[in-house]
C-alpha cells in the first residue's frame, strides 16, 4: 500500500500535516474529512519507499528510544495531541524502520486505542517495562512525568552497559590479537624454518621441537580445528538458550572470581533502578518485580526475584525472602527493609541504585588496571617464547659453522 505525504488545516485553522497509508489520493482526503482536517496538499511520499534486502536494514537503537521517549514527553507536556506529537516524530526521525513503527503506533491511538496497547504492538522496540510505565502514567494522568522518568532510566541502563562492555572489550581484544599472531607464526611461518633445520640437519633443542610440533599439528588440521571452533561456539549457544543450560552458565558466570563480581553489582544496580522505577511510576508491585525479573539478563537472579514475588504474594516483606535467597548482599536487603518500614521504598531503591553505579564504575577501572599487565605479559610471553625457540638452532648453528 502505498504511503501519501499530506498537509491540511484542522478546524481551528492550524497548520498540520502527516504521512498515511492509502490505496489512493481519494482515500486519504476521505479518511482526513473524517478527521475534521480539510487538506491542502495530497502527495505519494516518494521517499518512504524502502528497498528491502534480506539481512540487511538498519536497526532500532536503544539511544533511539531514548530520544523519541525524551522528544515525546516534551511534546505532551506543552498540550499537543497525542496522534499530532507521534505524526510530528515519525516525520522528524531518520531511522526509516523506526519512523514506520511509530506512525503505524500513531494510526493505532487514532483508531481508538490506548498509548500503551499502541506500544505493544511493537515488542521488539518497547518492552514489558516501557509498555506498563507508560499505561501506569495514562491511568494517573502523568503520562509526560513517567516519561521523563523513563528516559532517564533508559539513560542510565545504556550507560551501565556501557561500562561492563568497555570491561570486556580491551581483554577480548588483546587475546584475540595474540591468538591471531600464534595461529598466523605456527601455520605460516614455522613450517619455513622446520624445513631449513631439517635441510641443515641441526639438533633441535627442545622448546623448538615442541613449537614444531605444534605448527605441524595446526598445519595438518586446520580445517578440524577451525570447525571444532564453530562447533565449540554454537555448542555454546545452543546451551545458553536451553532452561537448564542457560542457568548452569549464569550460575558459573556469577562465581568467576574477577568477573563474577562485577556482574552481580552490575545485576543489583540494574534490579534496583528497575523496580524503583516502576513503583515510583505506580505500577503494583507484584507486577513490577515480574517485569525486573524479566529484564535481569539473569536466570539466578530471575529466579531469585519471581521466588520472592511468590513470599509477597504470600504476605510477607520484600527484604525477607531476598535475604533468603542469598543472592542479593545483605546491605541491599537491610537497606530495602529500611525503605519498608519508612514507605519509601522506591527512594530506597534509588539510592542503591547509585550507589552500586558507582561501585561497577570502579570496579571497572580495577578490573582493567589488573588486567592489563597480565595480558601483556600473556601476549609477551606467548610470542616471545615461539620467537626464541626459533632463534636456539640458528645459534648452534653459527656455532658449529665458525669452528
Amino acid at each position: 500500500m502505498p504511503k501519501f505525504r499530506w498537509k491540511g488545516k484542522d478546524v481551528n485553522g492550524v497548520d498540520v500535516s502527516g504521512i498515511m497509508e492509502a490505496d489512493s489520493k481519494e482515500a486519504v482526503t476521505l479518511n482526513l474529512r473524517r478527521q475534521k482536517i480539510t487538506p491542502t496538499k495530497i502527495g505519494i511520499s516518494w521517499k518512504d519507499f524502502e528497498l528491502k534486502i534480506p539481512g540487511l536494514g538498519e536497526g532500532i537503537s536503544e539511544r533511539d528510544v531514548v530520544v523519541f521517549t525524551r522528544t515525546f514527553a516534551t511534546m505532551v507536556d506543552a498540550g499537543l495531541p497525542l496522534v499530532q506529537c507521534l505524526e510530528i516524530l515519525a516525520e522528524q526521525t531518520q531511522n526509516p524502520r523506526f519512523s514506520k513503527a511509530i506512525l503505524d503506533i500513531s494510526q493505532s491511538v487514532e483508531a481508538g486505542s490506548t498509548y500503551a496497547d499502541a506500544l505493544r504492538k511493537h515488542p521488539k522496540i518497547f518492552d514489558d517495562l516501557y509498555c506498563n510505565m507508560v499505561e501506569a502514567g495514562e491511568t494517573g494522568g502523568i503520562l509526560d512525568t513517567i516519561l521523563n522518568r523513563l528516559a532517564g532510566y533508559m539513560e542510565k541502563s545504556i550507560s551501565l552497559k556501557r561500562q561492563v562492555k568497555s570491561a570486556l572489550v580491551y581483554p577480548t581484544v588483546v587475546v584475540s590479537v595474540a591468538l591471531t599472531v600464534v595461529t598466523f607464526l605456527m601455520y605460516a611461518v614455522i613450517p619455513t624454518f622446520a624445513k631449513i633445520f631439517l635441510s641443515l640437519g641441526a639438533n633441535l633443542p627442545l622448546p623448538t621441537q615442541i613449537v614444531i610440533s605444534a605448527s605441524t599439528f595446526i598445519e595438518a588440521n586446520m580445517l578440524f580445528i577451525l570447525a571444532g571452533v564453530a562447533g565449540l561456539i554454537l555448542a555454546f549457544r545452543y546451551t545458553k538458550k536451553t532452561e537448564k543450560g542457560g542457568k548452569t552458565m549464569d550460575a558459573l558466570a556469577l562465581k568467576l572470581p574477577i568477573f563474577g563480581i562485577l556482574l552481580r553489582k552490575v545485576a543489583v544496580a540494574k534490579f534496583t533502578r528497575t523496580l524503583s522505577t516502576l513503583i515510583a511510576s505506580g505500577v503494583p508491585i507484584l507486577e513490577g518485580l515480574e517485569i525486573t525479573a524479566k529484564t535481569a539478563g539473569n536466570k539466578i537472579i530471575e529466579e531469585a526475584i519471581m521466588k520472592t514475588r511468590v513470599s509477597i504474594s504470600e504476605g510477607k516483606t520484600i527484604s525477607e525472602p531476598l535475604a533468603a535467597t542469598e543472592v542479593f548482599p545483605a546491605m541491599v536487603t537491610q537497606m530495602i527493609a529500611v525503605g519498608e518500614t519508612t514507605g519509601a521504598l522506591d527512594a530506597m531503591l534509588e539510592k542503591i541504585a547509585d550507589f552500586y553505579d558507582e561501585e561497577v564504575d570502579i570496579a571497572v577501572q580495577n578490573l582493567t588496571q589488573m588486567l592489563e599487565p597480565m595480558l601483556m605479559a600473556f601476549l609477551g610471553v606467548s610470542i616471545g617464547f615461539i620467537v626464541i625457540a626459533m632463534y636456539m638452532p640458528m645459534f648452534s648453528l653459527v656455532g658449529e659453522l665458525s669452528k
